[in-house]
């Protein structure tokens, strides 16, 4: 029986325009602002020395754009995986918080209250967004067993993992934050994620504005 801790610290792509306006993205191709591009460097700068033994990014710009100086500062690939998205809108994709009620009122709804089996008009249940999720979490443990990986992703991803480490189900509300470019460590060990730190943001400094 193995008994090696696998370490994912996973990061939140820095901020967008579209984050501010609180407009929902999902798979839609959005790139950092200028605050996002000063939080990616500050991450690096923090994470520069620090031993990875892969870093692992969504394939969407603004998580491209945010691993890009991480390459540079660990000297490692950016190793894409479109399984590490956030989780696909459908009829909400580009509405802010508050446009979405009234124009697309039953995906909002079932946005709002989390009905798992609901694909929101075109787009994808949280059921099923959860299990891609796990899915590429798996692989990490598998793959990277005992070693250090870095993956840059999404905030609705970094819910669901902090629901796979805590137990907690998909229905319920949200019960934590998740700033852009945070940093978020889980170890897998004894056949289970743990939380081990969670929306650490003191390497960003003066880039943390309203998130």
């Amino acid at each position: 029986m193995h008994t090696a801790t696998t370490t994912v610290c996973l990061v939140r792509h820095g901020e967008t325009d579209w984050n501010v306006e609180r407009r929902l993205q999902g798979h839609l191709d959005i790139p950092l602002n200028a605050n996002g591009h000063a939080q990616a460097a500050r991450l690096a700068a923090a994470l520069q020395g620090q031993r990875f033994d892969a870093l692992i990014a969504s394939d969407l710009t603004r998580t491209r754009q945010t691993a890009a100086p991480l390459s540079a500062a660990l000297g490692l690939p950016v190793c894409l995986d479109a399984r590490w998205r956030e989780r696909h809108y459908g009829a909400l994709q580009g509405l802010t918080l508050d446009e979405a009620p009234s124009l697309a009122p039953a995906p909002w709804r079932a946005y709002r209250e989390r009905t798992p089996g609901h694909p929101l008009c075109g787009g994808e249940s949280l059921t099923d967004f959860a299990g891609r999720v796990a899915a590429a979490l798996e692989d990490v443990e598998r793959h990277y067993s005992g070693r250090r990986v870095l993956v840059v992703c999404h905030g609705g991803v970094l819910d669901i993992v902090w629901r796979i480490a805590s137990g907690e189900p998909l229905d319920t509300p949200r019960k934590v934050p998740i700033p852009n470019a945070a940093l978020n460590t889980l170890s897998h060990r004894a056949g289970c994620w743990h939380l081990d730190t969670w929306a650490s943001l003191e390497h960003l400094g003066d880039a943390l504005d309203e998130l």
